[in-house]
């Protein structure tokens, strides 16, 4: 029987392909960060085949840290930067545009254009999304508007648009001889495009967008046991392997994390910020600013749905912090610097840099610093950075109380932040719950490789995953309430000061 489950992890900065053992423990892993292009103050794009290319490479550094070949994996599951749109040629298999990343607010003109008629939530009783520059339906209608050689491919059936997933799918499994062209309910449901109860593409809601059908992938499930294709033996892998698995990244943590009953929460702190609370087999539609969306579905089954709290700026505020203002030479050295005082001197930073996600959707908002004095020093300016991220995790699990009636008794948290153990603190603090954090914390590539290895038989069920979940450390809230009441009035105000800055 093969040894391990491969799992890709095509995130916003880097890919990583890593290798899961049957107790579900890393045996052998490898990374690699590609560009960021910022042609224009607010856009920002990723090279398609940089992607293909350095997930080729991971693949062969992870499996020869371990000695692996192909024969030693049973299957490979995905999990990917979600609305990131690409759109590219079916018979060369050369995109007609750089990929149009999530974060991007270029689309803004097409989205008010889109609310004139019926407002930003138009499509949400479909979709369970309001309009907004993060889905991938407008982009694609970006590119299809401002890519002249787009619009006529996919207009004669020779354009194909995928999500990163999609594309990679597509590359491992033959590319333009035949690849596979899918995309898994968890990452469709992120397009503006997909109806929640039917989990197919709304004609309607292309027809408004002028996007051509036959440019879409087929929407499939996550945990699929009719598998989509299997890599080449000429590819990275040097074998045939079955690709059956796939899940956008923050719904791969929720799985990850084992979160598989109603009520049970994840937040991953990685470039952006995602809370996730799975709300069962029906969708829960948000009058609180979250987004309705689908967690899972394995094949044959019924999907199960979550409510979904998106940040857009987390731990690239970090980053921030390091190369814009050089502040701090590494992430970590943050927690340092920030530890060097007791509070936050009266600071608090708004990363509001491409608008407000969830629960504001604000375009208009942009950064701030605010609260400023002569007292205020770097050190409190890095610990408002640290604090930004659990102020805004309090404001969306403050909506998914109002929104499901469901009142969190603790968190389970993954993701590169939460070796900062000031930031835990901070956040239990605040929440006033524990903090949980599990002793894998690579738990989005570990959601699909669960994924995949559910579909091939590697493990049996979804409650023979529970027994790997065990717990690293738990931070539990000490702070004074009439404190914490203090820091969130302060960070509420500063929020406020954020909007209408873009006319």
């Amino acid at each position: 029987m093969a040894s391990y489950i491969g799992a890709l992890d095509l995130g916003t900065t880097s890919s990583r392909f890593i290798l899961f053992d049957h107790q579900g423990q890393i045996a052998g892993v490898d990374q690699k960060e590609h560009e960021q292009i910022f042609p224009r103050p607010g856009w920002v794009e990723h090279a398609p085949l940089e992607i293909w290319e350095n997930t080729r490479r991971v693949i062969k550094g992870a499996m020869g840290k371990v000695g692996a070949t192909g024969k030693d994996i049973a299957a490979i599951g995905i999990t990917n930067q979600r609305e990131t749109a690409v759109v590219w040629d079916k018979k060369t298999g050369q995109p007609f545009h750089n990929a149009i990343v999530w974060q991007c607010t270029r689309t803004d003109e097409i989205c008010n254009i889109l609310k004139k008629e019926g407002g930003q939530d138009r499509f949400r009783r479909k979709t369970g999304l309001p309009i907004a520059t993060y889905f991938s339906g407008p982009k694609i209608k970006w590119i299809l508007d401002n890519t002249p050689e787009a619009k006529v491919a996919a207009d004669r059936g020779r354009a194909l648009f995928g999500t990163i997933e999609t594309w990679i799918i597509w590359q491992l499994t033959g590319g333009p001889a035949g690849g596979a062209h899918v995309t898994d309910v968890s990452n469709a449901s992120r397009t503006l495009l997909m109806d929640l109860k039917t989990l197919d593409w709304d004609d309607e809601i292309l027809s408004i967008m002028g996007i051509p059908r036959q440019m879409l992938p087929r929407i499939v499930p996550s945990i699929d046991k009719n598998t989509w294709g299997h890599t080449l033996k000429e590819g990275p892998l040097s074998a045939t392997v079955p690709v059956c698995g796939a899940l956008g990244d923050q719904q791969a943590a929720l799985v990850g994390q084992t979160c598989f009953e109603v009520g049970e929460a994840k937040n991953t702190y990685g470039t952006g910020c995602f809370m996730l609370l799975n709300t069962g087999l029906e969708p829960v539609q948000s009058a609180h600013g979250l987004l309705t969306t689908v967690a899972y579905q394995v094949s044959g089954e019924k999907p199960v749905y979550c409510l979904e709290g998106s940040v857009a700026i987390a731990g690239a505020l970090v980053q921030w912090l390091r190369d814009n203002l050089g502040l701090i030479g590494s992430a970590p050295e943050v927690e340092t610097l920030a530890r060097s005082v007791d509070d936050n001197g009266g600071t608090y930073i708004v990363p509001a840099f491409s608008g407000l996600f969830a629960p504001y959707w604000r375009s208009d908002a942009r950064g701030v610093i605010a609260g400023l004095t002569r007292y205020v020093n770097k050190s409190h300016i890095a610990r408002a950075v640290l604090e930004a991220n659990a102020y805004q995790t309090l404001d969306i699990m403050e909506a998914m109380k109002k929104d499901s009636g469901v009142v969190l008794n603790s968190l389970k948290v993954d993701g590169g932040m939460v070796a900062n153990d000031l930031l835990m603190q901070f956040q239990a603090d605040l929440l006033n719950v524990p903090v949980i954090r599990p002793s894998i914390t690579e738990t989005t590539a570990l959601g699909a490789a669960y994924a995949a290895g559910l579909a091939v038989g590697f493990w049996g069920s979804m409650d023979d995953l529970k027994q790997y979940w065990t717990v690293d450390k738990t931070w539990q809230p000490k702070m004074n309430d009439d404190v914490r009441q203090a820091g969130i009035r302060g960070w509420r105000k500063a929020v406020q000061r954020t909007f209408d800055w873009m006319d």
